[in-house]
């Protein structure tokens, strides 16, 4: 089935570069001048995939992120002109899966967007998640796609809720960084990205008064693990 994509960024020459480079892979495009006109044809029509400019007239990108995330588990872009950490973080704490900053190629774009699809497309394992599993203090229901400590709600994105499922899938062993990339995300090692070790991040905050802690295999990857001193 033929994905259709949603792009919001009041730069036209932005808007129209990667629609052209989009629909040459077969996608179906639609353009907005400011999020709030993506976000309102969303909530009637949902897209496959949308990708969000931060700096747009009215309410930026991560406030249009945070509301479409209020009614969709739908994959998100963030696009900005500003490199910095704190927005890197932003976006990606509101529920984005990714992010680029101006100038960039719009062929590595696709290339993300490609391996995003590819990601919704296979199942993340031989063996996954159904129903309602548990480790330790930690309950996740991959229907709802939630994940609960002791009853309560640890409200994760759908990159944290990925990779929690995934490290309790593979509880036996440490997983390598790679394969977390390749598993979730879908990208090839030569993808330059941080979602990974971001993701992890704020995922150990979130884990922080449970039982489970995700340790470092240093130079290889992670493990999930119980906590020594129980909270």
């Amino acid at each position: 089935m033929t994905k259709t994509i949603y792009i919001a960024d009041d730069e036209s020459n932005i808007r129209n570069l990667v629609r052209t480079f989009l629909e040459r892979e077969g996608y179906v495009v639609r353009s907005f001048e400011d999020g709030e006109s993506l976000l309102r044809h969303f909530s009637v029509v949902p897209s496959d995939l949308v990708i969000l400019d931060i700096m747009m007239p009215g309410r930026d990108g991560f406030l249009i992120c945070k509301d479409i995330r209020k009614i969709s588990g739908v994959p998100i872009i963030m696009l900005t002109a500003r490199d910095s950490d704190a927005d890197y973080i932003s976006g990606l704490s509101l529920g984005s899966d990714d992010y680029f900053t101006k100038p960039f190629s719009p062929m590595k774009l696709v290339s993300k967007v490609k391996a995003i699809f590819r990601r919704i497309d296979t199942d993340l394992s031989d063996k996954p998640l159904y129903g309602v599993s548990s480790y330790e203090d930690i309950r996740i229901d991959s229907k709802s796609k939630t994940a609960f400590a002791e009853g309560t709600d640890l409200q994760l994105t759908p990159n944290e809720f990925a990779l929690l499922s995934y490290l309790i899938l593979n509880k036996d062993r440490a997983i390598p960084r790679t394969e977390l990339l390749d598993r979730l995300w879908g990208y090839e090692t030569e993808v330059e990205t941080r979602v990974a070790d971001d993701t992890v991040k704020r995922l150990r905050k979130k884990l922080a008064k449970t039982n489970v802690e995700i340790k470092t295999v240093w130079g290889y990857g992670f493990r999930l693990s119980p906590k020594e001193n129980k909270v």
